[in-house]
């Protein structure tokens, strides 16, 4: 489970310890370098104080809502809980938790105010993850006028989707970019990827999505390795994959690519962190990013 602190202030630590209690949470006693301190180790925080302070406090070190913490202010009174940051990323979900000490939840984003669920809902309810988190913020706003259709695929299959389309997979931590030669066999793309997650220690149940360039849609032997692996894979366009920064040099250049490996696995992952740089196995390169 996510890991919660709670922050309070001197006078309003009896509260923050029974507020903690609720949600099995640490007490952190209020300090200049208290916030910054959460924010590194915690995932959600509940800060017991004047929205102002928590504001300040939080406000230099938001980076990226798809990774900062999920941060629900409570008033000194007890009365209210309001998400403030990440509301669609757990802070909403925080918030009501505390329903059960009387607080009331004061819920902002727009969908929740319409009744309606997020993309980011969804996924949480599906036990998914979000592969193109570029998309919600459209999705969202489409959600707000009129219903918007979900599709189930099973697989195997293929989806081409567009900017306007959320892609929701099982949860799994890493992106692994995969090129290959024309007509490679299935067998060995598995044994390649298989020997990538390896050297990392990285069990298949581990992998989010596999991800190539949009030019090797017709490659049989990759389709079906990745559904013999269980995964899902995605095909990048060349817009999306030019604009990752590719560490290691690649002949993809002569296909108007920086690369295929590197770029697809950093543009579908999370973090944009390479875990493993590109590794060359007879016909297949793969790269692992989280």
């Amino acid at each position: 489970m996510t890991r919660t602190a709670v922050i309070a202030l001197e006078r309003f630590l009896p509260d923050a310890r029974r507020i903690a209690s609720a949600l099995d949470a640490e007490v952190i006693p209020y300090s200049p370098e208290a916030f910054r301190a959460a924010f590194a180790g915690y995932g959600r925080i509940v800060a017991l104080m004047s929205a102002g302070i928590a504001v300040r406090g939080i406000a230099p070190l938001l980076a990226d809502k798809w990774r900062d913490p999920a941060v629900v202010v409570v008033g000194p009174d007890l009365h209210y809980a309001v998400p403030v940051v990440g509301g669609h990323h757990g802070a909403n979900d925080l918030a009501r938790e505390l329903t059960a000490l009387g607080i009331v939840p004061v819920i902002t984003t727009a969908t929740e105010t319409r009744g309606r669920e997020s993309v980011e809902g969804i996924a949480a309810r599906s036990g998914c993850d979000i592969v193109n988190r570029g998309s919600t913020r459209a999705v969202n706003a489409a959600v707000l006028d009129a219903d918007v259709p979900l599709y189930t695929v099973t697989g195997p299959g293929i989806v081409v989707a567009g900017p306007g389309v959320a892609f929701l997979v099982r949860k799994g931590e890493y992106a692994v970019g995969v090129g290959c030669r024309k007509g490679v066999g299935a067998a060995e793309v598995t044994v390649a990827v298989g020997q990538a997650l390896g050297k990392i220690g990285v069990a298949p149940d581990e992998v989010l999505v596999y991800a190539t360039t949009a030019k090797k849609r017709g490659e049989a032997g990759l389709l079906r390795a990745v559904a013999a692996l269980g995964g899902n894979l995605v095909f990048l366009d060349d817009e999306t994959l030019n604009a990752q920064e590719a560490p290691s040099p690649s002949r993809a250049s002569l296909i108007g690519l920086v690369g295929v490996a590197e770029p697809s696995a950093l543009a579908a992952s999370k973090h944009k962190e390479l875990v493993l740089a590109k590794q060359t196995y007879g016909s297949v390169t793969v790269a692992i990013a989280r």
